[in-house]
């Protein structure tokens, strides 16, 4: 692809060719916006995760149009997730389509045992997250939401706004 060598090829070809793709990036995050590596929803999730294995694609890629490809497939991604956050603002129906609600897994320092079933989170984990958060008492507890981005908030103290929790769901 560069070089006749090799090891040399090799060498240049992970070098320059991940170079390009990172720089590719740059420009598109700088058209789009932060907020296209900023996973607030799972669709961002999932367009961080696959924006990295292009990356990776276009490093390893072995032909020019190989290369191409995966560039051009980046800038479909933030094509994509553009008009997805476009769509979301734009309606209520289609934000719920394309976005999990948060769940409950604690309330008022009571654990919400379905809620944990239905989301598979262990108590354990959870217990984990509250040891992460410095909770030293349950009844300090006031929600623990699974968030739509598989994040776990704590919220503990002595008062809790209800506007930080009126949109999540019970189960």
């Amino acid at each position: 692809m560069i070089f006749d060598t090799t090891w040399l090829d090799i060498a240049a070809r992970g070098i320059l060719l991940a170079a390009a793709a990172i720089l590719w990036v740059v420009v598109l995050v700088r058209i789009n916006g932060l907020r296209s590596l900023s996973k607030m929803t799972n669709f961002d999730f999932v367009m961080t995760v696959a924006l990295g294995s292009l990356v990776a694609g276009a490093a390893q890629a072995s032909d020019w149009k190989a290369f191409a490809q995966a560039m051009v497939a980046m800038a479909g991604l933030f094509l994509v997730q553009f008009l997805a956050a476009r769509i979301r603002k734009s309606s209520d129906r289609a934000e719920d389509a394309m976005q999990n609600d948060p769940v409950f897994l604690m309330r008022n320092g009571e654990f919400c045992d379905a809620a944990l079933k239905n989301t598979r989170v262990a108590k354990s984990d959870l217990i984990a997250k509250l040891r992460e958060a410095n909770v030293l008492d349950y009844g300090q507890v006031r929600a623990v939401v699974l968030e739509t981005t598989g994040d776990v908030s704590v919220l503990h103290g002595d008062h809790l706004d209800e506007t930080l929790i009126e949109n999540v769901k019970r189960v």
